[in-house]
């Protein structure tokens, strides 16, 4: 067989591998930073399951310290006789009773003044803590028997003033400790457990009081009390002033009332409080205590509401209708920063670092031929939602700033050595390394400066658009290159 007619067998030069074209790989990338927020979803309930443990370490401690405390008082509660009228059908008939009854008269002092200490204290238990503190309340309180008590709908001689009480209203009594006391005109009485008031859950203590002179009072009050969380104080009486001070430097004011004056230094806190009847909106005496003060996103509810049917704490066999709705003024001990808010907040920006990055990638991508595959941009958004998982569990441990600190630098040293890999040049790395690290310092930025992160935020994104924009301007999203002029590699 000549050499000629020899067939020559040629292996089959395989299919060159088909690009996508920007438009596509745009839309990959969309996809995926899309699919991350499930993760990023499953974050935030973390976030919520370790609050919640937080919560109930915190409740864990009140149990043995005390719980939010609600101080209301002093009020001399004055049993006084009733009559009261009843219908019933017997036999098909209505027949008309009279049936004697005992009710209580509660009588606000004329004035009453305290001075109220605060001491914050931290607790631990296991990596959680929260502050605690104990308050030790100092007053004074005037109570003077008004002449016409008639006008209130009660007899003079329906009083029975030898069986009267001063009551101090303390809504979690467990937080009493040594050294409360009660005097009247000078002399000391001995307080009894219980009979509290309305207001503070029927809680608290109280003294008997025989006032059958009807003359003027005046009752000094010591009390000391431990709690967790708010502490809230109940004006009662035509003339209340308080004067809160506290060794800590962070407090909130709420409730019903704020400090005519304060004054917040790095070394503690003093505000003081003048609360008049008139702006109580509650008649000196009433026939009925007041409620617990109820509180919604919308403000105190109105202490003109409709009266509500309680059962008496004197005797517990007489009813009688609340006097209205107490109010209240809170004082929280707040921590300066809320690592669990911070992290919250922080999850909100993660879409930031994912588009971002992406973005960076993409403009590699197209512009300098550095192909990524959709793996790898799939990783690297794992990497970016792994920040906020290591943000959280380093946070409980060293504290918030030193946790973003770690986490940051942990996620920015692993995507730089994997970019280098990726985009095959470590000068592509070591921008892509620089963005990131502006981009958590400006988050940082962000989380402290809260009252203008939506501005910050978004002349970022504008301007961070606007490159974007520049940089792709001459890209043929539906084809496999750029329109006219070919642009620098990067």
């Amino acid at each position: 067989m000549s050499q000629a007619s020899q067939s020559v067998s040629v292996p089959p030069i395989p299919p060159a591998r088909s690009e996508r074209s920007p438009g596509a790989k745009l839309v990959i990338a969309v996809l995926i930073a899309v699919a991350l927020m499930v993760p990023l979803l499953m974050i935030y309930g973390l976030l919520w399951d370790r609050q919640q443990q937080a919560e109930t370490a915190q409740a864990s401690i009140g149990q043995g310290w005390g719980g939010q405390q609600t101080i209301a008082g002093p009020v001399m509660v004055i049993p006084y006789r009733a009559t009261e009228t009843t219908t019933v059908t017997e036999n098909g008939k209505d027949v008309t009773r009279t049936v004697n009854t005992i009710r209580n008269l509660y009588l606000s002092p004329q004035a009453n003044a305290a001075d109220v200490v605060i001491k914050p204290e931290k607790r631990k238990k296991a990596i959680y803590e929260t502050v605690v503190y104990e308050s030790q309340i100092s007053g004074s309180a005037n109570f003077v028997l008004p002449a016409d008590i008639a006008r209130f709908g009660v007899a003079r001689e329906a009083l029975m003033l030898d069986r009267a009480e001063v009551r101090l209203g303390v809504s979690d009594a467990r937080g009493l400790v040594d050294g409360n006391s009660v005097s009247v005109n000078g002399t000391p009485l001995a307080l009894q457990p219980g009979k509290g008031l309305l207001s503070t859950g029927n809680s608290g203590t109280f003294a008997f009081v025989d006032w059958s002179a009807a003359a003027p009072l005046k009752v000094d009050y010591k009390i000391g009390v431990r709690g967790l969380g708010d502490f809230k104080l109940i004006p009662r009486g035509v003339d209340t002033r308080w004067t809160v001070k506290s060794s800590w430097p962070n407090p909130s004011f709420g409730g019903d009332f704020l400090p005519a004056k304060r004054s917040v230094t790095a070394n503690g806190f003093t505000a003081t409080y003048a609360v008049p009847n008139l702006a109580l909106g509650q008649a000196q005496v009433l026939t009925g205590d007041l409620s617990p003060p109820v509180t919604t996103n919308y403000g105190p509810r109105n202490p003109y509401a409709e009266a509500v049917t309680v059962a008496s704490p004197s005797d517990g066999s007489a009813t009688e209708a609340s006097g209205g709705t107490a109010k209240a003024v809170a004082i929280s001990l707040i921590e300066p920063v809320d690592l669990y808010s911070q992290v919250d907040r922080a999850i909100k920006y993660g879409f930031l670092f994912i588009g971002f990055t992406f973005v960076a990638f993409l403009m590699f991508d197209i512009i300098a031929g550095a192909r990524v595959a959709p793996a790898e941009y799939l990783l690297t958004g794992i990497a970016l939602v792994l920040f906020f998982v290591l943000l959280l569990a380093f946070a409980e441990v060293i504290g918030f700033t030193f946790a973003y600190m770690l986490a940051s630098a942990a996620i920015i040293g692993l995507l730089a050595f994997y970019s280098a890999a990726v985009l095959k040049s470590w000068k592509r790395a070591r921008f892509l390394a620089a963005m990131l690290v502006g981009l958590y310092a400006l988050l940082y930025v962000l989380l402290n400066l809260e009252a203008y992160s939506l501005l910050i935020g978004s002349v970022l994104m504008f301007f961070a658009l606007a490159g974007v924009m520049y940089m792709t301007r001459s890209i043929d999203w539906s084809g496999l290159g750029k329109k006219d002029e070919a642009l620098p590699a990067v």
